[in-house]
Parts: structure tokens; C-alpha cells; sequence
């Protein structure tokens, strides 16, 4: 289970589990300030900030030749790119160096501190077990613009990369040229373009009021890969390796750098 669905809303499960562990750890220090009158929240919260600022400082520099040309594409934080280990690592420097002068918040803020991250780092490593199968790009056919058929299984033979969106989406309108520009940079892979329930006419006329010069993009009527894949939000993106078989999805937007990471995933 790698989304939940609240009424119209679909969020991954692993920005579910970061909250969680925010919101465990919240809990526990608010008890502490109230039984034991000992108020760790400032200084959890001094940590998650930095954290927070240190986690996507490091992604950023990873990536720092796709932000050189647009530097405030870093504060967009919406493409999930972050940088775990070095996050943990700055908050508990911080928290260390802030409690050095009061070692009565030591205890209450290690028991909060600890109790979210078991929460989000199990809940994480739980997660596979409990993710769709790996199962096969499924036998379905798909649409070009002109109105022919082929089969979606014709894209595989290389490590294939399929997005399901529409044009009424957001995200997936944001995400459009990123995916643009990796298929022209990476032509060692596949890229297909799945619109989900659209006619062709509207996927054409969008593609030309954006300037979008892509390979691949096909229509699917009927909405069949969605329901075949258990993709129950846009934009969806699935990661095959050459025998065609699933390795891992991302539901929600994708900034280049964050689809660099995926496909160096998906070479390992």
C-alpha cells in the first residue's frame, strides 16, 4: 500500500509516515510538559527545521547542475526530493548542542525523538512488504495520437518508464517538461506517456499550447492501466526493468533531479 485515499485526496504512504512521526514525537514531549514539566517541543521543533533545511540543502547540492539555471526550484519541495541520512544526522547535532546547557530536556527529548523516528523508519521498512506485487507490464493496448492501436508491452526490451496523468491534473501539467527533458537526455530508455481517459484531440491541443515536443504519448481511453496497476491517483509513475517486470512507482510529481535518483534506482 504505497497511497491512501481520504475522499479526493491521495497521499503517499511514506509522506504519511514522515507526519506520523512528527505528530508521535509531538505528543510524547507535550506529555512530558504536562506530567513532568519538562518542555522538549522547542527545541524538537528547532531540530525538524533543521532537518527539514539540511535534508534538501544536500539533495539540492547533489543535484546542483539542474538547479544552476533556476536556483528558487529549490524551495520547491513538492517532487519529495530530500536526503534522509544527512536530515537525521543535522537534527540530532542540533538537538545535542541544545541540550548541552539544560540536561533535563536530555531524557524527554531522546524518548520523543526516538519514538518518531521508530515510527517512520519501521513503518518504512515495512512498507515493501505490504507494496503492490512486482508483476509484469501488463497486456493491454494503448492509443496513439492518430487514432492507431499498440500494444503497451511493444515499449518493452530496456528499462521503461510509463507515466499515467491527464491534462485537468495539476502535478502532472508541473511535471511535463522534466519528463521531457530526461526522455531527450536518456535515450537508452523508454519513456511512454499513458493519458488516462482523454481523447486525443485534448492531449494535442495541450501538448501544443505547452510547447511539448514528446515521444510516446498515447491515450487510454478506458483508463485500463490505471485500474490494471492500482493507480488510484495522478500523476503515477511506474519504473520497469528490461524484462518488463515492476520495480517501484512514484505517485506524485517529479522535478528532474528527483527522476534522475529514481532511474539510478532502477539501473542498480
Amino acid at each position: 500500500m504505497d497511497v491512501l485515499t481520504l475522499g479526493p485526496l491521495v497521499l503517499p504512504t511514506a509522506v504519511l509516515l514522515v507526519v506520523g512521526g512528527i505528530l508521535l514525537a509531538n505528543l510524547l514531549a507535550e506529555w512530558f510538559r504536562r506530567r513532568r514539566g519538562l518542555d522538549p517541543g522547542p527545541i524538537l521543533w528547532k531540530m525538524l527545521l533543521a532537518g527539514f533545511v539540511a535534508a534538501r540543502a544536500v539533495f539540492v547540492l547533489r543535484h546542483h547542475d539542474l538547479f544552476a539555471d533556476h536556483p528558487w526550484r529549490a524551495l520547491d519541495f513538492r517532487d519529495g526530493g530530500f536526503d534522509a541520512t544527512a536530515g537525521l544526522v543535522v537534527a540530532c547535532v542540533v538537538g545535542a548542542e541544545l541540550t548541552r546547557r539544560a540536561p533535563a530536556l536530555r531524557r524527554p527529548l531522546l524518548v520523543s525523538s526516538l519514538a518518531g523516528i521508530a515510527l517512520w523508519m519501521g513503518g518504512a521498512m515495512l512498507l515493501p512488504a505490504f507494496a503492490p506485487a512486482h508483476a509484469p507490464l501488463p497486456e493491454l493496448s494503448v492509443r496513439r495520437l492518430d487514432g492507431s492501436e499498440l500494444p503497451l508491452r511493444s515499449f518493452q526490451g530496456k528499462p521503461l518508464v510509463v507515466n499515467l496523468w491527464a491534462t485537468w491534473c495539476p502535478p502532472c501539467r508541473r511535471e511535463m517538461p522534466a519528463l521531457a527533458a530526461m526522455q531527450r537526455k536518456r535515450p537508452d530508455l523508454g519513456f511512454v506517456f499513458v493519458n488516462q481517459r482523454e481523447s486525443a484531440g485534448t492531449v494535442q491541443a495541450f501538448l501544443t499550447a505547452q510547447g511539448l515536443r514528446m515521444e510516446n504519448v498515447v491515450t487510454d481511453p478506458a483508463g485500463q492501466l490505471a485500474a490494471r496497476t492500482g493507480s488510484v491517483g495522478f500523476p503515477t509513475t511506474l519504473f520497469y526493468d528490461a524484462r518488463g517486470v515492476l520495480r517501484f512507482r512514484h505517485v506524485g510529481e517529479l522535478s528532474e533531479a528527483t527522476l534522475r535518483e529514481k532511474l539510478a534506482a532502477l539501473e542498480r
